[in-house]
């Protein structure tokens, strides 16, 4: 997915990443702002771009897959802020 990694994030993976912008160590929401789960396909879209990461596994929710912004993923998200 090298091509991926230097396209355009879509408005919906542009919102989740800036969310992380000011969370300490760049830690990304699991849920948007109406409470909602952030889309599995919103975050592994991201993870695959390089965006995101995997930062560490959650033992009460094993299926919750929580990331923070890669270096790419910050620049990405303050561009045109």
């Amino acid at each position: 997915m090298a091509g991926k990694k230097h396209s355009k994030p879509t408005d919906v993976q542009l919102e989740w990443l800036r969310r992380g912008l000011s969370q300490p160590g760049g830690k990304l929401p699991l849920f948007d702002g109406n409470g909602k789960q952030i889309s599995e396909k919103t975050v592994r879209s991201c993870i695959d771009h390089g965006w995101a990461a995997p930062w560490f596994e959650n033992p009460v929710k094993p299926d919750w897959l929580i990331c923070k912004l890669t270096d790419e993923g910050r620049r990405v998200a303050s561009a045109d802020t």
